[in-house]
């Protein structure tokens, strides 16, 4: 019986990095929409399909969730606006290798932050682990000159460090569950991006292909993997976790490549072994807490 909840488990989780992984064709597949108009979309059916979900699990509202989050609840939130917005930029303008490489970087900015915040105590095996990955992170952009590319490289960083603040928020605020905070992230982020698509004449209004694939990732690719990931973590330990993590990571590049022959350069790929196996090297040696979700 054990033995099959585990499966169970397992599956949800890898099921949530498929979803997630779809995030660079999806935003591959994007014509004309700006950054902040696939924000503005992706919010808002992303605060609807979760608040959706909350309600029938809790039946409670999602508006009351929030409010016990406090402090901590809105610092979550506005960390995964920063970082779906960073996200979003940096696939615009770079490989989608090297972002969701970068992304990856998240769960060794997470423990810098939570031992430099709250005081959380970082392994050896983590402090080794976390200068492997500086190294591999150095030689994916160290060739990269100050131009578009340079410039999706540093958002995808700043991403990393949003999902490796809503995580440390989180721990701070001692919140077990995810969503309520996601859920106001999407609030966050539909406010927000509102008005700076004002404040720079953007229109409301974008193509249909725009939008349908912009309102399909806040359900399937954002709204679903959480919901998917957040009923399968609860059982399974970090290093389990952060392993299948790695999936999203080479399926997202896999993707693009196949579908749009997007194909990948050789410091980015030796860097990237590199951070992999700094990633997995945590996992089994050095990380003692959850890793956090890539979105």
């Amino acid at each position: 019986m054990m033995h099959s909840a585990h499966t169970r488990s397992l599956l949800l989780v890898l099921s949530a990095g498929v979803l997630w992984s779809t995030v660079g064709l999806g935003i591959r597949l994007i014509q004309d929409a700006d950054v902040w108009q696939i924000l503005l979309y992706r919010s808002i059916s992303l605060s609807i399909f979760l608040y959706i979900v909350i309600y029938i699990r809790s039946r409670v509202s999602p508006f009351q969730q929030i409010i016990h989050a406090g402090l901590p609840g809105v610092i979550a939130g506005l960390s995964l606006v920063g970082a779906y917005a960073g996200g979003i930029y940096a696939i615009q303008h770079t490989s989608v290798a090297n972002a969701m490489l970068l992304f990856a970087a998240a769960p060794f900015l997470a423990a810098i932050l939570g031992w430099a915040v709250i005081g959380e105590r970082v392994y050896k095996g983590t402090w080794i682990s976390i200068c492997f990955a500086m190294l591999g992170i150095a030689i994916m952009v160290g060739n990269q000159t100050f131009d578009s590319s340079l410039n999706g490289s540093l958002a995808a960083l700043g991403s990393a460090l949003g999902f490796a603040a809503f995580t440390v928020t989180l721990r701070w605020g001692k919140e077990a569950e995810m969503l309520p905070s996601v859920f106001l992230s999407g609030i966050f982020g539909v406010v927000i991006t509102a008005m700076i698509c004002t404040g720079l004449g953007l229109s409301f209004v974008i193509s249909a292909q725009d939008s349908g694939i912009s309102i399909g990732m806040g359900i399937f690719q954002v709204g679903a993997g959480l919901v998917l990931y957040t009923l399968g973590s609860k059982s399974l330990p970090a290093v389990e976790l952060t392993l299948m993590s790695l999936g999203e990571v080479l399926l997202a590049p896999l993707w693009v490549w196949l579908l749009l022959g997007e194909t990948v350069t050789s410091n980015i790929l030796a860097g990237g072994c590199i951070l992999l196996g700094a990633i997995a090297g945590n996992a089994i040696f050095g990380s003692r807490t959850r890793p956090p979700a890539l979105l």
